[in-house]
């Protein structure tokens, strides 16, 4: 009977890492996020403004924003 209290006991350790590391994965993207956050702050207005309308570009040209104004004629 004591192995399947040890091994209960260990399981649930075991549940215990993996929730943490879990709860440390979530501050991780969250630290990643606020990190960007911060950078852009950095940024006078004039290249934070810059930067925006450089990815805003390249985002419509990959289709990951609709176009401005309709579709533009290739070529």
């Amino acid at each position: 009977m004591a192995e399947r209290s040890s091994g209960g006991i260990a399981a649930e350790r075991l549940k215990s890492f993996i929730e943490r590391i879990e709860r440390l994965e979530e501050e991780k993207r969250a630290l990643k996020t606020m990190r960007q956050i911060i950078r852009i702050r950095r940024l006078d207005e004039q290249d934070r403004d810059e930067q925006e309308a450089l990815l805003d570009t390249y985002m419509r040209a990959l289709g990951m924003l609709p176009q401005r104004g309709g579709r533009r004629a290739a070529g």
